[in-house]
């Protein structure tokens, strides 16, 4: 399944290797610490950071009532600015016009097998680099971070700084080991200092920038009324990857979408300080269609969906598409802090993977469905959300979908959800604890039934419920119901019913 890490346990098990790995700890726990103690500084500075939550959380809940008609008018603008709009229903879809583009694509033929790409979550999820090299053609990563990564045979762990599980010895022996692989070696007697490191893989991407015919990219956003995509970021390899090859094709997820050039006074304050605690992105690209003489001479925009469309039908889940990546929630969240990114099974790791990644694949599978309970439910990350996700909420939204009825699958209109295999007696017990719940009679009985026979009450739960009550202690069954005592303490009066 494209997105999902090919191999990977459910998360249980993933997170409890990982736990057991005191050098991924202690790099996880010196980055995402300095990271937020960082974010929290530069959102301090904001006196109306409150207010641009809002107005961010507003935008994006509009834009989503109304996506089909600003997906309308973003194919109108690109194509009005010598841009040309492709549609891709699922990440089949998206590789295979991805992988076309760049086969009709001139020059050499080692020109057209190889492109330079910036750091794009959206191909990730589809799983491009992958899709190309089946036929042939080598997508190089120019994001430092991502760079690492791709060199070192790994997968990315943190949505914004993906090699976050590495140090700086480690990157230094990859880049001895696997450079010369990839192109230009890294230089001799290389050291782990951070300059050194990023002049090396300043000069092996050098070679690939003034070599590619095509760039590919992913976006930060879209602007509908002019066609406008914009992408974020900290090195510079992004603007060399959307300025200096002929081709530009760009990936996007249809919740990209803003609705006016204006919305981005929001979120290019809000994004930077949630994200690299910066004030400002150090470069911030925007490109509409195409211009003589300056950047490509093509451009492609491939809108993706790829289970966005079913995530839109989720009166509650939906919100997940508000997410603008920032990665905040990562670096407030304890329980990534502790399993790592890998643990997730997914390109979209932390809170907002648990919540993100089931509603795009769907929660048939032992991955997705476990990805919901990665959380303490503490809160965290909705604190901390730039665009006011409530994870908590969704989090609980989805744990009922997986026990009620596992995945969401469209049925003509409608979406519904498909019968989950396991959780049998789980389910069993919502579906009683909803019947009472729904029958004050019953309840009523049940309470003064448990009241009386309190004294024969275990302290531990048998059975499956053991491993439960192992860890938490049972509430202790008062001797009268509180129904009982309002009834007798004032008369019934005051709606407890």
């Amino acid at each position: 399944m494209s997105g999902t890490f090919v191999g990977m346990p459910a998360f249980p098990v993933a997170a409890r290797e990982a736990v057991g790995n005191k050098t991924l700890r202690g790099n996880l726990r010196h980055a995402t610490h300095t990271i937020r103690d960082k974010r929290a500084r530069a959102v301090a500075e904001l006196d109306d950071w409150a207010a641009l939550r809002e107005a961010g959380k507003q935008i994006k809940d509009h834009t989503l009532r109304h996506l089909d008609r600003y997906l309308v008018q973003v194919e109108e603008a690109v194509t009005a600015a010598g841009g040309t709009v492709h549609w891709a229903a699922d990440a089949d879809e998206a590789n295979e016009i991805v992988a076309r583009l760049v086969e009709e694509t001139g020059g050499s033929d080692i020109e057209k097998r190889e492109l330079v790409k910036v750091k794009s979550m959206a191909t990730q999820e589809i799983a491009l680099n992958e899709a190309l090299e089946a036929r042939g053609i080598h997508a190089y990563e120019t994001d430092l971070a991502e760079l690492i990564v791709q060199l070192g045979k790994d997968r990315p762990s943190h949505i914004l700084v993906p090699a976050i599980h590495r140090n700086r010895g480690e990157i230094r022996d990859i880049f001895r080991s696997e450079m010369s692989e990839w192109g230009r070696p890294a230089p001799e007697g290389l050291t782990d200092t951070p300059a050194e490191l990023t002049e090396a893989a300043r000069l092996h991407l050098r070679e690939k920038f003034l070599r590619a015919k095509v760039g590919i990219s992913g976006a930060n956003f879209v602007v509908a009324e002019t066609g406008t995509l914009v992408v974020v970021e900290s090195e510079g390899n992004g603007r060399m990857c959307l300025t200096l090859p002929e081709t530009l094709i760009s990936v996007v997820g249809i919740e990209k979408i803003v609705p006016r050039w204006q919305d981005l006074e929001v979120f290019l304050q809000t994004l930077p300080r949630s994200s690299t605690a910066e004030r400002m992105n150090p470069y911030t690209s925007m490109w509409t269609g195409t211009t003589d003489e300056d950047g490509p001479r093509a451009f492609h925009l491939v809108l993706l969906d790829n289970g966005r469309t079913d995530t839109l039908a989720d009166e509650v889940g939906r919100q997940a598409l508000r997410c603008i990546r920032c990665s905040a929630c990562l670096n407030v969240c304890p329980v990534y802090e502790r399993a790592g990114g890998h643990a997730y099974g997914s390109v979209y790791p932390g809170p907002i993977g648990a919540i993100l990644s089931p509603q795009l694949r769907g929660t048939g599978s032992e991955i997705d469905a476990s990805l919901p309970y990665a959380s303490s439910l503490c809160g965290a990350c909705y604190e901390v959300c730039p665009v006011a996700i409530d994870i908590p909420e969704v989090l609980v939204h989805l744990r009922e979908r997986v026990v009620q009825g596992g995945p969401a699958v469209r049925n003509g209109n409608r979406v519904v959800l498909k019968p989950a295999k396991g959780h049998a007696a789980e389910r069993a017990a919502m579906r009683a604890a909803q019947w009472a719940f729904t029958h004050p009679g019953a309840l009523r009985t049940g309470q003064r039934l448990a009241s009386r026979t309190r004294r024969l009450h275990p302290r531990t739960l048998p059975g499956p419920g053991r491993a439960w009550s192992g860890s938490r202690d049972l509430p202790t069954v008062p001797a009268e119901p509180f129904r009982d005592w309002w009834q007798r303490t004032h008369g019934g009066k005051g709606g407890a019913k």
